[in-house]
């Protein structure tokens, strides 16, 4: 619930800060005290739309901070609103998108009056007091809705309809043939044939290579082989010497093994046309597959796995979506026959729950007033529709359009007498416009009714409402320095029966008023809260 709100520089208002507490609140005042600027400070905190115009004059911003309990959990929301630039806001200290306001906040509070921010006119709101009401048991739907969207995902895994499928898999198949023929077993088999194919290309030049090489290590008498003899025997038998001896005869073996092998390559190598083009055309083969299917052999040789994989699945979905999609009819059957009892149960609940509507608006001085509850013909019979003839012979018309403030007020808190939930802080402003009498005395008989099970604020002119309040405040219009500034009082005892003379006779200090105003205490209660 709410518990506190501090308002500065909003209007008349300078710096205000109210306490409330569980049950009903009202607060009263002459008009233009600043009754309202209250509820539309309320109202920004909220996510209500902000208007420079609201910022009090001379003041650089306006400031609202209000702090709700949750579940013994505070959350402290916080709205400024500039004299010029967009205005911020903040959420347990942290900023946030003021369009995130009304998310956040849903859940806390609900105006009924000359506000925006009135849930009960949206469709999901409507929904939601007629299934608690009926007590309708959404879950089935739910579940069912719930599996038909996993086997719609998984129908769509497997490629769409089966045309799309035979399509995915005549490409599939041809592009895992073809990589197949190739035969791959080795990622650097194109870098091998590159290499070969230039040997292959300019094969007596290699010879020529390597003949020179040959001579310069192992001619008869003057090559490195020989040299490298010869230091061997110069250094024998000095021993200081053993370990470069060693050394050169080390390199005499591994320079011998090279020279072995370039002469094979003199004597072995020949010109071989035929496998210079066999090379040739692999390594066409090869580019023409990169070019396809991956910028390396190691890429292609992954895309032909992935590709022979998912046609195996594709082979074996015809199977598996023949059986997906006999479940999906069957579910789709079930999830008829349950939306059919879910409006079943909405459409029977209408009726009856228009007519205690009709009852209570009746005891709110909307005599001739009625509620329709519109179910749609389809489905779980949605959209629902709550509609209001706000007065005898009226048409009847959804509840945005239907009443003024006042009126869609006094419906809502009738509403929310036949079906109870919601948020647990309700706030009613202009609830009691054109109520007098009787009427008045039933409107805060009723509002404190629906305050037994959450916190309820009312704005009211009427003393009649007001003495059945748990709680009240006084807001006064006074002038300081040359300025008007509203201040708020909370009255008890002595002072609540001089406000609500004040309200009565507009005479605060007459007798017969106090004691009018004391008789209304007593009747309903209040002179002990």
């Amino acid at each position: 619930m709410l518990t506190e709100l501090r308002v500065r520089d909003l209007g008349v208002i300078e710096d205000l800060s109210l306490t409330f507490g569980s049950g009903m609140t009202v607060l009263t005042g002459e008009t233009g005290a600043g009754k309202t600027l209250v509820v539309e400070a309320l109202q920004l905190v909220l996510g209500g739309r902000a208007s420079p115009t609201l910022v009090r004059v001379g003041a650089t911003e306006a400031l609202v901070e209000a702090r709700f309990v949750v579940d013994e959990r505070e959350v402290v929301i916080a709205r400024s609103v500039p004299a010029e630039g967009r205005s911020r806001a903040w959420v347990d200290g942290r900023m946030s998108p003021v369009s995130a306001l009304a998310e956040t906040t849903a859940e806390l509070v609900e105006i009924h009056g000359q506000h925006e921010h009135r849930s009960l006119v949206t469709p999901a709101a409507q929904r939601t007091v007629l299934d608690a009401y009926a007590g309708t048991d959404l879950a089935p739907v739910d579940h069912l809705r719930a599996r038909l969207r996993q086997l719609a995902a998984s129908l769509a895994e497997l490629g769409g309809d089966g045309p799309a499928r035979a399509r995915e898999a005549d490409v599939l198949r041809y592009q895992v043939e073809e990589i197949s023929a190739a035969r791959l077993s080795d990622p650097d088999e194109d870098n091998d044939l590159r290499l070969e194919e230039a040997r292959l290309a300019d094969a007596s030049a290699y010879r020529e290579a390597a003949t020179s090489a040959v001579e310069l290590l192992d001619p008869l008498e003057a090559g490195v082989l020989n040299a490298l003899g010869q230091a061997v025997s110069f250094l024998a038998g000095r021993e200081s010497f053993d370990e470069y001896r060693e050394r050169i005869a080390a390199a005499a073996i591994d320079l011998s093994d090279l020279a072995r092998g370039l002469r094979d390559v003199v004597e072995g190598w020949e010109d071989d046309p035929g496998r210079l083009v066999e090379v040739q055309e692999r390594r066409r083969l090869l580019a023409e597959l990169r070019r396809k299917y991956g910028e390396d052999l190691a890429a292609v040789m992954a895309f032909g796995q992935a590709a022979a994989a998912r046609l195996a699945d594709l082979d074996n979905a015809e199977g598996f979506a023949a059986q997906l999609e006999a479940e999906r009819v069957g579910l789709a059957q079930e999830l008829a026959t349950a939306e059919a009892a879910v409006r079943q149960v909405r459409t029977r609940a209408a009726g009856k729950f228009g007519a205690l509507v009709g009852e209570r608006l009746a005891d709110l001085a909307m005599g001739g007033a009625r509620l329709e509850v519109r179910v749609g013909a389809e489905g779980t019979g949605e959209p629902i529709e709550l509609a209001l003839g706000a007065n005898l012979g009226e048409a009847v018309l959804p509840l945005a359009k239907a009443a003024s403030g006042g009126e869609l007020a006094r419906a809502m808190l009738a509403i929310r007498l036949v079906a109870m939930g919601g948020p647990q802080t309700m706030v009613f402003d202009e609830v009691d416009a054109g109520v007098g009498g009787a009427a008045a005395l039933a409107l805060g008989t009723a509002l404190h009714e629906v305050a037994r099970t959450r916190q309820v604020l009312v704005v009211t002119h009427l003393a009649q409402v007001a003495a059945q309040s748990d709680h009240q405040i006084s807001v006064q219009k006074q002038e300081a320095g040359g300025r008007t500034v509203t201040s708020a009082t909370q009255v008890e005892g002595d002072d609540r029966v001089v406000e609500l003379s004040r309200m009565l006779s507009g005479h605060p200090d007459s007798d017969a008023a106090r004691a009018h105003a004391r008789e209304l205490l007593g009747a309903s209660g209040g002179a002990s809260r």
